[in-house]
């Protein structure tokens, strides 16, 4: 209860999204967020002697060498929570083994997501005594559920409890044009659909809105509509602001997760999931394969291979909503069912803290 955080971020994204995040969780304490320094020597060791911490964590996939070495040297506890390694990553890593082997066995705790992620992390050195397996956090996810955001943005969007909604989340670059060919066959099977794109990057955002109106869709931006609720007059919506995507994802009927129709690994499906939606998702799921299975296995989520077969499904839901919902439950209970493990990566970080006498410290 005394203990104090700091929370690093690295692009200014992630920063908003942070703040923003902390803003919006009242339960949450004042939360200072900050940039982490680059991951060179000089610049991690002032940031480490300013902040002088007890832990240091890093989060999911986040191995940063000169961080974690220097933390180490300075008596600093480290450790990785949530952790996840796909075998991409393990490839990578394998060239430079010796470095890698160096940073995992000075770490205090490794607390992976899954058997198979605690098994390529000690391939690279972690040392088996301090890996250990929680789950993965991210199914302690839950939806929001304020209803007055729902009705702002429904409001928004001209949406009526009959309009079918369909969204394309965290859409990364080489898939765009597969995604924005599914999206015009939506439109042209369901033309009363609402259709609302969320590139992954917001600098994506523009290239998108140029490539829908060269196709002679009719756009208008996710700010815009916010700023004059009621007057929703595009085909296809494009997500210019931060954070809002996990609201949004309450609105839909059906969801697209990005990342996945190119090689790109995949983004997070426990969130529309979380939501009772039906997840459709490309076969480049590398980075969230576990998620991915057990939406499957639960029939709650489904892999589209190419555009066709992406306006295919997600007409079918559309056209089927009481399906869609019934889906959408499966996925939910799936997601519900496998809570408890940001509980564990926390008792992780908890028994590395060490009680002081005068309170807490970061």
């Amino acid at each position: 209860p005394a203990c104090d955080i700091l929370l690093s971020v690295t692009t200014p994204h992630g920063l908003a999204h942070a703040r923003n995040l902390i803003r919006d969780r009242s339960r949450l304490p004042d939360i200072p967020t900050v940039f982490a320094p680059l991951d060179f020597p000089q610049a991690v060791t002032r940031a480490l002697s300013a902040v002088n911490p007890h832990v240091l964590v890093c989060l999911e996939t986040e191995l940063w060498p000169n961080w974690l070495v220097q933390a180490r040297e300075m008596g600093i506890k480290t450790a990785l929570v949530n952790g996840r390694i796909s075998e991409r990553t393990v490839k990578g890593y394998m060239k430079i083994r010796p470095l890698i082997q160096h940073v995992l066995e000075g770490m205090d705790a490794l607390s992976m997501i899954h058997s198979r992620d605690a098994g390529r992390i000690m391939t690279l050195g972690a040392p088996a005594e301090k890996t250990m397996v929680s789950g993965n956090a991210k199914f302690d996810l839950s939806a929001p559920g304020d209803s007055r955001t729902h009705r702002r943005l429904r409001r928004a969007y001209g949406i009526l409890d009959t309009t079918p909604v369909f969204i394309a989340g965290s859409i990364r670059g080489r898939e765009q044009p597969a995604v924005l060919d599914a999206c015009e066959r939506i439109l042209e099977r369901i033309p009363g659909a609402v259709v609302i794109i969320a590139p992954r990057h917001l600098h994506r955002v523009q290239a998108i809105v140029e490539s829908l109106r060269a196709r002679s869709i009719r756009v208008r931006l996710h700010g815009e509509l916010l700023r004059n609720a009621g007057r929703q007059d595009a085909d296809v919506v494009v997500v210019d602001t931060i954070g809002d995507l996990m609201d949004l994802y309450g609105i839909a009927d059906v969801v697209f997760c990005g990342g996945s129709l190119a090689p790109l690994g995949g983004q997070n499906v426990l969130e529309p999931a979380a939501w009772g939606k039906p997840v459709l998702y490309g076969p480049s799921m590398e980075d969230f394969h576990e998620a991915k299975i057990l939406l499957e296995s639960a029939g709650g989520g489904a892999m589209v291979r190419d555009a066709r077969q992406l306006a295919e499904r997600a007409v079918f839901f559309l056209n089927h909503p009481a399906e869609a919902k019934r889906v959408g439950a499966w996925a939910k209970s799936a997601v519900t069912a496998n809570r408890g493990a940001a509980e564990r990566h926390a008792a992780v970080i908890a028994a590395l803290l060490t009680p002081q006498p005068s309170g807490g410290h970061p």
